[in-house]
């Protein structure tokens, strides 16, 4: 497949069977989000819901992550904030479902972007962690609204305020992931979510993610417009660099 917005290493294609495969492709940074990251994934997921081709979209991470949130090795710039939000708008507004395949660490951004899609596995080794309160900024992704709604209220109160470590099986416990695998099961597993969910009535597939967005996330556009203004009110503040997890 050759979609020509998708012209950056930063991102990897490929549709094979109506399931297109976007491939974070930063494993030098742990696929930690930059400009040209979240661009190239805006326009990918853009085309996606317009190419009658592609049935299912499957993001992925190269390397020993899935991402590892903000790229703090780069001055933060509006455009990131705008870019970010606006990638969680597009996975959830997205009428071909979207499956997220994660292992490694899932922080920040990126597991705010997994929580925006429809579907999610991941490896039993995989780690979760939003930091973002301890480091004086704000979450993003509309997370705000699907975090609750998933987890429940004060759950999703002590993840983003505590911001502590947990792994797969408590991600699964509370409703964050569909299925944990192993590592090597990762990829297969996802395939086959997608290749399932590529069989069925397109049509059919978007009415279903279309009312369960509608009445399950009511608050998701809020929220999004909230986080924003947050964000942008806490950007003038000073905040300690967010340091990369090690393996």
């Amino acid at each position: 497949m050759n979609i020509p917005t998708l012209a950056t290493a930063a991102l990897q294609s490929e549709l094979q069977a109506g399931v297109l495969t976007l491939t974070l492709n930063r494993p030098e940074k742990r696929n930690a989000i930059n400009n040209d990251l979240a661009r190239a994934l805006l326009a990918a997921l853009q085309h996606a819901e317009a190419d009658t081709a592609v049935r299912c979209v499957v993001l992925r991470g190269n390397g020993l992550a899935f991402c590892a949130g903000r790229d703090v090795s780069e001055a933060p710039t509006e455009d990131d904030l705008v870019l970010t939000q606006q990638v969680a708008q597009a996975i959830v507004r997205c009428i071909k479902p979207v499956v997220a395949a994660v292992h490694g660490w899932v922080v920040g951004a990126g597991l705010e972007w997994m929580l925006d899609a429809d579907i999610v596995v991941a490896t039993d080794t995989a780690r979760f962690k939003l930091p973002e309160a301890s480091l004086g900024v704000f979450v993003t992704g509309g997370i705000s609204a699907i975090l609750p709604a998933i987890a429940g209220v004060s759950r999703a109160k002590a993840l983003m305020l505590l911001g502590e470590e947990f792994g797969a099986a408590q991600a699964h416990a509370w409703g964050l992931v569909w299925a944990v695998v192993s590592p090597d099961s990762l990829q297969d597993e996802a395939r086959r979510c997608a290749l399932r969910l590529a069989s069925l009535d397109a049509s059919v597939v978007g009415h279903f993610k279309r009312v369960l967005n509608q009445v399950g996330l009511p608050a998701f556009e809020q929220a999004i417009q909230e986080e924003t203004s947050v964000q942008r009110s806490l950007q003038a503040v000073p905040v300690a660099p967010l340091a990369r997890p090690e393996r």
